[in-house]
């Protein structure tokens, strides 16, 4: 599963990584801070392909820009009574969201990407009569320092009338994160993980015109490459991320393994 992540660079280089406009930046106004400790329910930056509209509201179906756009994390079904369904909708399973009533129309034409430095994932041990019961935390990012493109669906919801339709007017766009079977190393610390998609899976991904049943897009609704995963770094990191308070670069910093009960597979933590 993937419940927390990093996202700690700017619009601006995320647009250029991306290829996409940032509409962040030109509709807030003001420089996004980094967040070390992306937990459900908040804005995030995702990036989104699709018709653009003119002053009326008609698409062109002629052509379609790739741009970042901030989505609340958690999808919110189109036809949910209430916003607090997106707690429960973080993650979709890969394997099964074509099926699902909350993600199928959103898997059909409205998939995103969602950038990530890494995602933080918690290896647990059950206690013995030596060890009582821990949860090690792992950060797990590219070993350039690129972004991941954790592979997303998004979805707009509008409440109907009276006192959320007050609160929400402009409606709600929110965003889940897809899961896949972990790879290799990955697997000694939980097994699921985000399906991250390689970059040359984000133009099919993107296309809003390409159908969820299409080969170009089935292609990528598995675990990922054993060459993507090779090119990926897990660390462990200090337990404070457990807390969604804690909000600094230091939740980042590597563990020495001779801190960590039983490290995996130390030739990669070095």
């Amino acid at each position: 599963m993937c419940g927390r992540y990093a996202s700690t660079k700017a619009p601006t280089d995320l647009a250029e990584e991306f290829t996409a406009v940032d509409a962040v930046t030109e509709k807030a106004g003001e420089e996004r801070r980094p967040d070390y400790n992306v937990a459900p329910t908040r804005d995030v930056i995702a990036v989104v392909q699709r018709h653009p509209r003119d002053a009326e509201g008609n698409a062109d179906p002629d052509t379609t820009e790739r741009s970042l756009r901030l989505v609340r994390w958690g999808l919110v079904p189109f036809w949910a009574k209430d916003p607090s369904a997106g707690a429960r909708m973080i993650n979709a399973r890969s394997e099964t969201a074509a099926e699902k009533p909350a993600f199928r129309k959103a898997l059909a034409s409205r998939r995103c990407l969602l950038p990530a430095d890494g995602w933080y994932e918690w290896q647990r041990r059950a206690a013995t009569k030596d060890h009582k019961a821990s949860k090690q935390p792992y950060f797990t990012h590219y070993a350039d320092g690129s972004s991941l493109a954790m592979a997303g669906l998004w979805e707009f919801w509008r409440p109907k009338e009276g006192e959320l339709l007050e609160k929400y007017p402009d409606g709600l766009v929110t965003a889940t994160v897809l899961t896949t079977g972990a790879v290799g190393p990955l697997a000694q610390v939980h097994d699921r993980m985000p399906l991250v998609l390689p970059r040359d899976a984000w133009d099919a991904w993107l296309d809003p015109d390409t159908d969820a049943k299409a080969d170009s897009v089935q292609a990528w609704l598995r675990p990922p490459s054993e060459q993507l995963v090779a090119s990926l770094e897990i660390v462990p990191v200090s337990d404070r991320v457990n807390s969604v308070k804690n909000n600094s670069a230091d939740l980042l910093t590597p563990l020495d393994p001779a801190q960590v009960e039983e490290p995996i597979q130390l030739d990669l933590l070095g």
